[in-house]
């Protein structure tokens, strides 16, 4: 079962708890939502409490109708280290079920990071690697320091990088995403925004108010207008170009319809 944020007051930290260990931190700073992975000790490394965690944080992020921006982030030297080794040595042992369901999980946090209204940011500092490489780059947008580093080193222990390669194929071309894949190697920040794995890098000593300078952008603009314009992207993913066209004149609609009625030109019912 998920973990449940506790509500306490604007910009106080929130925290979602399992047992003792608090996986996961969300605070808010006005329009702004910021989830921290809270396992600085393991590199951040996902396992199912901080999976869930996530989840718990992006869905309750979603509801709120005051954020406008969420920004997901690691605590300690490192965005996140991929799966917990440990973890998946357990689970390993398990049934096909039980591993199916455990995939899965995985699966619904990439999935929900796309269904959520406004636009989640990846803040990456220090290594984002295999599943953490994976996250980042389901966020809508990557944002990375300097001296970030990026890379799916799965196949030098015999894993498989196969739900992130989904993720990766949208974001890169496929020369690029199968040299990442199967070499196992890091590339800078700088090396991943040429390959289009990251939006923009920052210097690692301003990177806290480079990034919080950069969400506010979207605080100036139109949530509707955002939240349309993610889900008609994400919805157009290979469909066909007039089937593409068609959507886009549906959304085209409603979008008309909502500056109506933000204008105060149409009657609400």
């Amino acid at each position: 079962m998920g973990t449940r944020i506790r509500k306490q007051q604007k910009t106080d930290s929130k925290e979602l708890m399992n047992g003792e260990n608090k996986v996961i931190l969300y605070e808010t700073d006005g329009a702004v939502a910021r989830i921290t992975l809270n396992r600085p000790d393991k590199r951040n490394a996902l396992n199912d409490a901080l999976i869930a965690g996530l989840k718990d944080a992006l869905n309750h992020a979603n509801d709120d109708a005051a954020i406008r921006t969420i920004i997901i982030t690691g605590a300690g030297a490192d965005f996140c280290s991929g799966a917990d080794l440990a973890a998946l040595q357990r689970i390993s042992g398990g049934s096909v079920a039980d591993n199916i369901d455990d995939a899965r999980s995985l699966m619904e946090l990439f999935v929900l990071i796309r269904q959520v209204a406004v636009p989640v940011v990846a803040a990456v500092r220090g290594r984002a690697l295999a599943g953490g490489c994976g996250l980042a780059s389901a966020c809508d947008i990557v944002l990375a320091s300097a001296t970030a580093r990026f890379g799916y080193p799965e196949v030098k222990i015999g894993f498989v990088p196969a739900m992130v390669m989904a993720i990766l194929r949208r974001n890169i071309s496929e020369k690029r995403a199968f040299e990442l894949l199967t070499r196992g190697a890091e590339i800078s920040a700088e090396e991943a925004k040429v390959f289009g794995l990251v939006n923009q890098v920052f210097g690692q000593d301003n990177f806290e108010a480079e990034v919080n300078a950069y969400v506010r952008g979207f605080e100036k603009v139109s949530r509707s207008a955002v939240a349309l314009t993610k889900t008609l992207l994400y919805q157009t993913d290979g469909m066909p170009f007039g089937d593409a066209l068609e959507t886009g004149v549906d959304v085209n609609v409603i979008a008309r319809l909502n500056r109506r009625l933000s204008e105060g030109d149409c009657p609400i019912p």
